[in-house]
């Protein structure tokens, strides 16, 4: 190997190790040490690297995340032992009951036990050899699950190899965990679900096991997903002796154990440290149900053995359900920023979960159909994550006669304008152009933390300002001077000051925060990054084609027809100019810079040796970019197998030709 190539293997190698660092405090132990964009900058000048020397490219590099061609099925996996289910208890009788089963087979008049929070999510096999990432498959029927390694790599917090620094790494291992999604991502994958017409998903268990069975990895990776590790199918090569030592191995090998785990001496520890979890609940980011008690010492566990599908040695000592009873008194449609009227049963005030609920999102007609909800109902309430209610059912053998139908209104109850529905969405939308109710939800989500961050833009000011007419779109947020906003209720000079602070700042936003902010359908903060990085300018991002747009990343023929609807809308065009003229500076994303910088490829026919979406991202790696059509600015027309008209195009206007082995010269710098 010449110094050269040394120097680009130790680089890459040091690079892999610096950013499997950073994913392990970010991830695993919540104590990052740089910044997104210095971790964005070593991502880059990895791929770079990897780009151009492709024979480098190993399966457990941070580059390989995210890059695995979409899967037509998912294969079956067999779990070499068994994944097991745990049984339940649900009193505090229950569980004396279990320990007094499992000291009468130990024979023994004290057992010590691990207490770990039950989170709701889906169970996952993580199967490491040699310390690489081999396999991720669910749990299925125990003994057969499905291969969804792909998905699993997108997942941060599951590290692709496994870390040596304080202790040796087995050299096989199967790691049992839990998948799940925090409660504040699910809640805002389900607000952009129904902006988009779609329905949303029930609870983020739900979402979770929708999230893995992705058959496109990157849909998968645009999902917050976490896991906590909690046990072992396999090991081999360490001797371990208690539960509570081998979470701290998985931990130190760069696995994730369940957050607040405890020891419990005896049974009234468990039944303390089960008082305290169910006490707390309210405060954790993600969804639990209940607390999992497991017998530490390891030679005990496997004295006990099982019965059934069950473990002898845990059980899971399930919370009550947060359900209620409650009369809906109305129906009434909300509608949302994009215009979507939503149905809202407002229901007798009723506790569910230490949460007085009024209001409950029914989700759209289909739902409200679906379940024959109706004004008058009495119904069983849910709080889905310990948050979001939601009917479960409804008590027709309590019905009356009396009950009424719901009936989406044909004109919007914000406005009059008319309401309408299309045959490819479940959503009714407001077809007004200046409707309040529409303007105030955009006007909220315009000032919101992912959008252009204006704080003390709230709901009553919004409120004020669209009622009285001081603001007919965004743009005239920023004519608001401090005479006008002190005449506004709760609205004193240091306030109004202090407002007009904030929205001066957010004129010097990025242009990833000001797509959000303009709340165009579909567009969420992956797809917003997706776009500027890109097209980098506003400018260069208005003049794309329906096309141009598809060959974004994670940008498909839907998401780039309601992008291209939205910029192609008159009006929505002189909104963004009065933004401009106001000041609203978003920064242009530099494009990186590397070997192809400055020029352009389009791709025809067929690849043999890789994917056009590789292709795409080797050339984007090294500074490139991949257009859709040939035109006298293309540089290169690369032509693989059964090339269509633009190779003729090409060859008229002189562009040079690159058939695949050319290609890859020029990819790898030769």
């Amino acid at each position: 190997m010449s110094r050269g190539a040394r120097a680009v293997q130790e680089e890459i190698e040091r690079l892999r190790r610096d950013i499997d660092r950073h994913d392990h405090l970010y991830h695993t132990l919540d104590r990052p040490e740089i910044s997104d964009s210095q971790y964005d900058a070593l991502m880059r000048r990895l791929l770079a690297l990897e780009s151009e020397h492709p024979d480098l490219v190993t399966p457990d590099s941070p580059s390989q995340r995210v890059g695995a061609a979409p899967q037509s099925q998912f294969e079956s996996v067999t779990h070499r032992r068994p994944m097991l289910s745990l049984a339940n208890v649900g009193s505090v009788e229950e569980f004396r009951e279990f320990d007094a089963r499992v000291r009468k087979l130990l024979g023994r008049e004290r057992i010590a036990y691990v207490c770990e929070p039950k989170i709701d999510g889906v169970a996952i096999a993580l199967r490491y050899e040699g310390g690489t990432l081999a396999v991720g498959a669910t749990r299925g029927d125990g003994l057969t699950g499905e291969n969804v390694t792909a998905n699993v790599r997108t997942i941060r917090s599951v590290p692709l190899r496994l870390r040596g620094d304080t202790r040796p790494v087995p050299e096989r291992l199967e790691v049992r965990g839990e998948v799940y999604l925090p409660i504040a991502p699910f809640r805002r994958l389900n607000a952009e679900r129904e902006e988009a017409g779609l329905a949303p998903f029930a609870n983020p268990r739900n979402s979770t096991a929708g999230s893995l069975k992705q058959l496109d990895p990157k849909v998968t990776a645009g999902r917050p997903l976490e896991i906590a590790c909690h046990g072992v199918g396999e090991i081999e090569g360490v001797t371990l002796r208690t539960h509570h030592e081998l979470l701290d191995a998985l931990r130190d090998w760069g696995l994730r154990p369940p957050p607040t785990v405890t020891t419990a001496a005896g049974p009234e520890a468990v039944e303390q440290a089960f008082a305290a979890l169910e006490g707390t609940r309210d405060d954790l980011p993600f969804e639990i149900d209940g607390l999992v008690v497991k017998v530490d010492d390891l030679e005990l566990q496997h004295l006990l053995g099982q019965v059934s599908r069950a473990p002898r040695w845990a059980v899971a000592w399930k919370f009550k359900p947060r359900q209620a009873l409650t009369k809906i008194v109305r129906i009434v449609p909300s509608v949302g920023r994009t215009g979507v009227l939503t149905p809202i049963a407002e229901v007798e005030p009723t506790p569910v979960g230490g949460v007085t609920v009024r209001n409950v999102s029914l989700h759209n007609m289909d739902e409200v159909e679906r379940k024959d909800i109706r004004c008058g109902d009495t119904i069983l309430l849910e709080r889905a994550g310990d948050v979001i209610p939601y009917v479960v059912q409804v008590k027709t053998d309590a019905r009356t006669g009396a009950e009424r139908k719901f009936v989406m209104p044909e004109q919007c109850p914000a406005c009059g304008a008319r309401v309408a529905r299309s045959e490819d969405e479940v959503a009714y939308r407001c077809l007004g152009l200046g409707c309040p109710a529409k303007l105030k939800q955009a006007l909220r989500f315009y000032g919101s933390r992912s959008a252009l961050d204006i704080g003390g833009l709230g709901e009553k000011l919004v409120d004020q300002l669209v009622e009285r007419g001081l603001v007919r779109d965004l743009a005239d947020l920023y004519a608001l001077d401090e005479a006008t906003l002190v005449t506004l209720e709760r609205m004193g000079e240091k306030s109004a000051r202090n407002l007009l602070a904030q929205i001066e700042r957010s004129k010097r936003t990025t242009l990833p925060r000001l797509l959000v902010g303009l709340g165009i359908r579909q567009v969420g903060d992956a797809t917003a990054k997706a776009l500027a990085e890109h097209f980098g300018t506003l400018d260069r991002l208005t003049a794309a084609s329906l096309e141009e747009l598809q060959e974004v990343r994670d940008v498909g023929p839907e998401v780039a027809q309601a992008i291209a609807g939205f910029l192609g809308e008159p009006r929505n065009g002189e909104l963004m100019a009065r933004l401009l003229a106001a000041g609203v500076t978003p920064a242009p994303v530099e494009r990186h810079e590397g070997p192809l910088s400055g020029k352009t490829f389009v791709l025809t026919g067929t690849l043999e040796r890789m994917t056009r979406p590789e292709a795409q991202r080797r050339i984007e790696a090294l500074g490139g970019r991949v257009l859709s059509s040939v035109s006298a600015q293309t540089t290169f027309l690369v032509a693989g197998a059964e090339p269509g008209s633009k190779l003729k195009r090409a060859e008229k206007l002189g562009i040079a030709v690159l058939d695949e082995d050319a290609f890859l010269r020029t990819l790898e710098g030769r």
